[in-house]
């Protein structure tokens, strides 16, 4: 391709997008609204499953002993618990221990433990960590069979419960991202197709002299792609700084709060979002281009 071709081509996409300026600001402006929103949704899907999978790799069972087991029996218990295949680690937590560390949770709530007096309600434990958390039900149900275990506790529910949600916000993100989509491509369909009403007789007569339709086509396409690529490089640029005031913002309160590091996150998800748009844009003038091309 000669550049003189070339430089017909760009300064036709420059020329279009002044004269139906409205339009590309509508395009341009529908395209970064619906790719923040993408990028929005795909940031808090990451970061839920990052949580999820930290909480998942937490998960520790709490297994709660007779308080008239001997210790050669205590002792069957851990081994038999440690012989588990999936058990990385088994730690026996004396009920004095227990509260203790109850206390030292409450902080300065503990004084509803001084009606208790003397007495301690908690029972002998062992803390048990499993190599994986795929691991932990039939772990949990194996040591629940042992003799002097009287109840078995995890917290893979929360877990479950998060993936759960991450799940449905995925789901409702792509279904919304698709209308959104629908009404960019629209938009960008609707431009193009200003632009090409207007030059149909332009175009007849270069029909008549020999140009090919790839020819007529290509400025059409190159415009497409440039509304894109500005609306994605905008919606990147708004995505990076909310992300930024969001991060710094948890940390103020939350400092161990497992949120995906910002880099190279978001180089990612901004070159993610400049390819969107590039297809959006060439999605959006293939549509227009299709349908009112025979002049």
């Amino acid at each position: 391709m000669k550049i003189q071709t070339i430089e017909y081509f760009f300064r036709e996409v420059l020329l279009s997008m002044i004269r139906n300026r409205w339009m590309t600001f509508a395009s341009i402006g529908t395209v970064a609204v619906s790719l923040f929103v993408l990028g929005v949704f795909f940031t808090l899907v990451v970061n839920m499953n990052k949580l999820a999978s930290s909480l998942e790799s937490q998960v520790q069972i709490s297994v709660y002993i007779d308080d008239d087991l001997t210790d050669a029996e205590r002792a069957d218990i851990e081994r038999m618990t440690r012989g588990l295949k999936s058990v990385a680690k088994v730690e026996y937590v004396p009920r004095e221990e227990a509260l203790k560390i109850l206390r030292e949770r409450l902080g300065d709530n503990q004084k509803i433990l001084d009606a208790l007096g003397e007495s301690n309600p908690l029972p002998n434990s062992f803390l048990v960590t499993v190599n994986s958390a795929d691991d932990v039900t039939k772990t949990a149900a194996a040591i629940a069979d042992l003799y002097g275990v009287e109840e078995v506790k995890y917290g893979q529910d929360v877990a479950a419960n998060l993936f759960e949600m991450t799940h449905l916000l995925r789901l409702f993100g792509l279904i919304l991202m698709a209308l959104l989509l629908g009404a960019t491509v629209f938009i960008i369909s609707n431009t193009i197709r200003l632009t090409v009403f207007a030059r149909r007789k332009e175009i007849a007569i270069m029909k008549y002299v020999g140009a090919t339709d790839w020819f007529i086509r290509w400025p059409f396409i190159l415009e497409g792609v440039a509304l894109g690529i500005i609306g994605g490089g905008v919606s990147a640029w708004a995505l990076r700084s909310f992300y930024a005031a969001m991060v710094n913002k948890v940390y103020e309160s939350l400092a161990f709060f497992p949120l995906v590091e910002q880099y190279p996150f978001m180089s990612y998800v901004t070159a993610g979002l400049c390819a969107a748009g590039v297809v959006i844009g060439i999605l959006g003038s293939t549509v227009s281009l299709k349908r009112f091309m025979e002049v």
